[in-house]
């Protein structure tokens, strides 16, 4: 029988203080006590905080985005328990922020780095909810409003409430590489477990810089390290690890990424400068994308 050492609790989910389990994991931990949870779809009205317990005081270990899928283990009156549905990340959020069901309508994926949903079609408006890349909406029923040379597009948000976003929020990604999606999040705040351009961290911008080119890695450094070829001379699009930390390669020497050292995005080169120096320093190799 598998001993729960050997299971990642960031990749499985299962809680030995409160005895709680998903049921994927029955006959691999030890003991008969445990409360086996079969998991429930569910969706994100906001962008929720994903804590390692639930109180308010606890980590965050990353975040969900408005309309994005999880899969509810555990749902109480105030914190329910669920994993991520894009990389299966356990952790726990507010209940009031989950959903049940989402409208049904074609599905908007917002590709500006930050956005705005507003009440009426035109930017003097209240704003009614705050939205990011990655984040999804539903097209409402109606035509678009054309405003001052700006289009809007009617959605529902996550909760069913109508408003409206400006089309060019949705627009494709432009052209470029990993690398020239990630210096878009210049000077964004830092915040651990971030994952949008409200504020992100260090695994949190490669995760999304590479999911912005259907590129599919695991939340964490150490996971993304394990889970990219390993290589000994980075080329633009690499990731770079060190301990407990990641950035993305813009060439052999420069990489971008967001750190506590100055609280944001910045862009770094190996070898230059007291910090520059450290990470030379303390890089433990390099990672690249062959999928």
């Amino acid at each position: 029988m598998t001993a729960l050492p050997t299971i990642d609790p960031r990749l499985h989910a299962y809680d030995p203080e409160r005895r709680l389990a998903e049921t994927s994991l029955q006959g691999q931990l030890e003991g008969a006590d445990w409360r086996w949870l079969t998991p429930q779809a569910g969706w994100a009205n906001a962008r929720l905080s994903l804590r390692a317990a639930p109180d308010k005081g606890a980590e965050q270990v990353s975040e969900v985005l408005p309309g994005e899928a999880v899969s509810v283990l555990l749902k109480g009156e105030d914190w329910a328990w669920v994993k991520t549905g894009h990389d299966g990340y356990p952790g726990w959020v507010q209940s009031n922020g989950v959903l049940d069901s989402l409208s049904a309508g074609e599905t908007l994926t917002v590709t500006a780095l930050r956005a705005h949903a507003y009440a009426r079609p035109k930017v003097s408006a209240p704003v009614v909810a705050e939205l990011c890349f990655g984040a999804a909406v539903v097209l409402g029923s109606g035509e678009n409003v054309t405003e001052g040379g700006r289009v809007w597009r009617p959605v529902l948000l996550p909760d069913g409430a109508a408003a409206w976003v400006q089309a060019v929020c949705f627009l494709a990604v432009s052209e470029g590489d990993v690398a020239d999606f990630a210096l878009r999040f210049l000077d964004t705040p830092y915040i651990w477990g971030g994952r949008s351009a409200w504020g992100l961290d260090c695994s949190g911008l490669s995760q999304l810089a590479y999911a912005a080119f259907g590129r599919a890695i695991p939340r964490d450094a150490d996971l993304q390290q394990e889970e990219l070829t390993g290589v000994n001379e980075p080329m633009r699009g690499d990731l770079a690890f060190f301990p407990g930390h990641v950035g993305l390669m813009l060439d052999e020497r420069r990489m971008v990424h967001a750190n506590a050292t100055h609280m944001r995005v910045t862009v770094e080169t190996f070898g230059e400068g007291e910090y520059g120096a450290r990470l030379a320093a303390s890089c433990t190799g390099f990672g690249r994308w062959n999928g």
